[in-house]
């Protein structure tokens, strides 16, 4: 199973949002320190938020926040949420499936039951696991010191 590029950097968001729970961060902020473009960026932000899992306030002091604790954003749901309309295979797709094996292939729902405990693996795993007690992760997430000159 592979993962798309937007549910990884999904993650990437809210790992560092929860690093920083303390404040609001910004769209550059996130895209330097996650290394993903603005405009991919604000696409996944939109649709977390739109989710539930992030907070977005807008104008001058605005930000983006997590949109609940994360001991209760479970990475399970984020996968299946965002994963939920890529086809895992042709057979999967609505639209573009010219498989000739449609109504004789049993993997299908061999390949279905795979991805659900893929899921089910990742429904033990809160958002706090990941970053809690995290050193290495929390010293990639701090914020920059600003650079004065002289």
């Amino acid at each position: 199973m592979r993962i798309t590029k937007r549910t990884n950097i999904a993650i990437r968001v809210l790992m560092f949002c929860a690093s920083n729970a303390d404040r609001l961060v910004t769209k550059s902020e996130i895209a330097e320190r996650c290394n993903t473009s603005e405009s991919h960026l604000a696409q996944v932000i939109n649709r977390l938020a739109q989710l539930g899992f992030l907070h977005t306030q807008r104008g001058r002091s605005g930000g983006i926040a997590l949109g609940r604790p994360a001991e209760k954003i479970v990475i399970g749901d984020v996968f299946r949420l965002l994963e939920a309309n890529v086809p895992l295979a042709e057979c999967f797709a609505d639209v573009d499936n010219t498989c000739p094996l449609v109504d004789a292939c049993r993997l299908k729902l061999a390949i279905a039951d795979a991805a659900e405990a893929f899921y089910y693996s990742l429904d033990g795993v809160t958002l706090d696991a990941l970053v809690c007690d995290n050193a290495p992760l929390m010293e990639l997430f701090r914020p920059m010191a600003c650079h004065q000159q002289a």
